[in-house]
């Protein structure tokens, strides 16, 4: 069994629970209450991505942020300046988001912070009656993510977790394209890669030297329920750092085994077992970041599935062969953000004078989003993002399930948390209903 304790921070969490101020049962929510009916929005980080879904958000003219928080001042003023400017009124500002969950008058919040805080944060805000869109992967360990799914079961509050490619309209008819049979009744493998691939050489830097963390940024509130490490400017870049991210492996990880569960139908499965190798070949090595190279592999119930950061360059686009591999009997399909192709196989040879005669073959099919991956908001192929908010907002007046629920966003989350624990470990991985065991 892995030991708990260099893997899921279980006493790290509970710290951070404990420091959390109580929240009155006055201030809980049970529907959406703002003045002119509109959905009135806390935004809970303002980094690169949390400005990308705010933009996307403020598109839509029956919500608005009224509230804002980050840990560093200068994007915390850059929050309350750019939101005021764009909708027109300017959104308070906290440092400490429990403030914004404290207030009557915020009727969701939208988590974009580093993955390690997702927990603590969207606790606290189902137990004050808030509903929340947070970001993926849902977590950047497996104890968490288990809490994170428990507590939304047993809450009454809507969850929409930021898997976008959900409500993305040519993964969408792609999904039909695939589940309607078009590549095989019988498909064995899922390859998967993400954009990319050559990655950054930094193997040479040296080691990052702790130093006093700048004025305006609160360290200690960033490291949250993580381990205390001392500050160096290179932990700002949060995602490669295991006590907050997953790296690439979780980051682009998560979008890719999202679709595969959802094509292949498995949104309610796990993999039976999980074996990764990685290795530190253009990073320096460091056992507190994710290595640079990897490869993954899930054995489901029925197919296999695998995941590596090697992509071949395409032709039309050096993007055009990132992304899934769907492999049928009758042909490959693949799916990604500029959009997708069926390749068939020629038809299979059968021997013998009483083999049935072989299916007719499939043609090729062939889409490219002509704004390739801009998710343009106005757009009609992209503007994921902007339509999964619309999905969400709708589902927090009707309270049906979003496109991207909990319990999907964990099961497509727990794959690569999975494949962490196989990287740190280096031995294979099964899931047993609650923790991830060593095989």
């Amino acid at each position: 069994m892995i030991k708990r304790r260099d893997f899921l921070h279980t006493a790290a969490i509970a710290a951070a629970a404990a420091q959390a101020r109580p929240l009155s049962a006055a201030v809980r929510q049970t529907g959406v209450v703002g003045a002119n009916d509109r959905i009135r929005v806390g935004i809970i980080g303002f980094g690169y991505r949390g400005k990308q879904v705010a933009d996307d958000w403020m598109r839509h003219n029956d919500t608005v942020f009224v509230a804002a928080c980050e840990v560093a001042k200068d994007r915390l003023d850059e929050a309350v300046a750019h939101l005021g400017e764009v909708q027109g009124s300017k959104p308070d500002a906290y440092e400490d988001y429990h403030r914004i969950l404290e207030r009557k008058d915020v009727d969701a919040v939208l988590i974009a912070t580093p993955d390690h805080w997702h927990c603590p944060m969207l606790l606290d805000s189902l137990a004050a009656g808030k509903d929340v869109y947070v970001e993926k992967p849902i977590s950047n360990q497996v104890e968490p993510a288990v809490k994170m799914v428990e507590a939304t079961r047993r809450s009454d509050r809507i969850v929409q977790v930021g898997l976008q490619q959900r409500s993305w309209h040519h993964f969408q008819e792609a999904a039909k394209l695939f589940q309607d049979g078009y590549v095989g009744s019988s498909v064995n493998h899922c390859q998967m890669c993400p954009p990319g691939g050559g990655g950054r050489v930094t193997r040479d830097q040296p080691p990052p030297v702790p130093q006093a963390p700048p004025e305006g940024f609160n360290w200690e509130m960033f490291q949250g329920p993580a381990k205390r490490k001392p500050f160096v400017p290179e932990r700002r870049r949060w995602r490669g750092w295991y006590d907050y991210g997953g790296g690439n492996l979780t980051d682009w990880g998560v979008h890719l085994t999202d679709v595969m569960n959802w094509y292949m139908g498995a949104d309610t499965r796990v993999p039976r077992l999980t074996s990764a190798s990685a290795q530190y070949v253009r990073a320096r090595r460091d056992p507190e970041q994710v290595p640079d190279t990897y490869a993954v592999t899930w054995q489901y119930e029925d197919f296999v599935a695998t995941l590596s950061n090697a992509m071949i360059p395409g032709v039309e686009d050096p993007r055009e062969l990132y992304g899934n591999h769907f492999f049928g009997e009758r042909g490959v399909l693949t799916v990604n953000r500029l959009g997708y192709e069926v390749r068939p196989y020629p038809p299979a040879r059968r021997f013998g004078p009483d083999a049935p005669p072989p299916p007719p073959p499939i043609e090729s099919k062939k889409f490219r989003d002509p704004n390739g991956m801009a998710e343009i908001a106005d757009s009609a192929f992209g503007g994921a993002t902007h339509r999964h908010i619309r999905n969400f907002l709708d589902c927090m007046r009707s309270r049906q399930r979003p496109n991207c629920d909990m319990e999907i966003g964990f099961n497509s989350t727990l794959p690569c948390l999975l494949a962490i624990v196989s990287v740190r470990t280096g031995q294979t991985v099964r899931w047993d209903g609650r923790s991830a065991q060593v095989v």
